[in-house]
């Protein structure tokens, strides 16, 4: 079991939220598809609604007036990068290149956050934890593993990520033919990676989800009325893209037995 219990270190994945117009059936999706219970009434009436795993928080839903497709949106869970100080990281990302969306503010007393867009038009969060951590369980069936930067213009992002979080970038020899590189906080531990795609795909902060079974994922996804490709094999796990029922994208993938 992977529980967090305090904050996590500035520049390493912390918390993801999906913006949905339908709270209740977001959350019959999700709970069907990870087993995740929620706020008793929050889906219901509409409110930002906690996804939780054993009764501690792995995700957010936040209501939105509209469907993704229609803002314009990503279609994708959002991923909040931890910051101890997130006025700072904000005025970083300017900085940088990036552009301040919303915020930074205070989320009641549960923590400060902003939205940010990066040079190559991927949005992230900032999260500064105090109520909330952030995800309080990582790493295992039902909660967040992984989250990588896929775009066709990968040397910008290249740049602006180790000039806001002060990342190292890595090569990965796993996979020689791939234009991947892993980024890593200044004590080496890696946090994700830049994948450069080809030109037409957004630029994307994608999420993986951990899941016991690939194939039965995909299928209870199926079931609770989302679509799925066809699962298949890498070195690092049993990997299949899932599209809930409002169109938005993530990956799960179940560790090679």
């Amino acid at each position: 079991m992977s529980y967090v219990t305090s904050n996590q270190p500035t520049g390493t994945p912390t918390w993801i939220e999906l913006d949905v117009h339908d709270t209740r059936r977001a959350a019959e999706f999700y709970g069907a598809l990870f087993g995740w219970e929620f706020e008793a009434g929050a889906a219901e009436a509409g409110r930002y609604t906690l996804c939780l795993l054993r009764g501690r928080p792995v995700a957010g839903l936040r209501p939105a007036a509209e469907p993704t497709a229609e803002k314009g949106g990503s279609g994708r869970w959002r991923v909040y990068i931890a910051t101890d100080d997130c006025d700072d990281t904000a005025k970083r990302v300017v900085a940088a290149g990036g552009t301040l969306v919303e915020g930074p503010q205070d989320v009641g007393g549960q923590g400060r956050a902003a939205l940010v867009v990066d040079p190559v038009g991927a949005e992230f969060g900032l999260w500064q934890g105090r109520g909330r951590l952030g995800c309080e369980i990582v790493n295992e069936p039902g909660s967040l593993v992984r989250n990588d930067l896929t775009t066709p213009d990968p040397g910008p992002a290249r740049a602006f990520y180790p000039g806001v979080f002060d990342y190292t970038l890595d090569g990965n020899d796993d996979l020689p033919d791939a234009d991947f590189s892993f980024l890593r906080r200044p004590d080496g531990h890696e946090i994700g990676g830049i994948m450069g795609v080809e030109r037409g795909e957004p630029s994307v902060w994608k999420t993986l989800f951990e899941v016991a079974d690939t194939d039965a994922a995909v299928a209870r996804a199926v079931a609770a009325g989302g679509t799925a490709g066809t699962p298949s094999d890498t070195i690092y796990a049993r990997m299949a893209e899932i599209t809930d029922p409002f169109g938005n994208s993530f990956e799960v993938g179940a560790r090679p037995r």
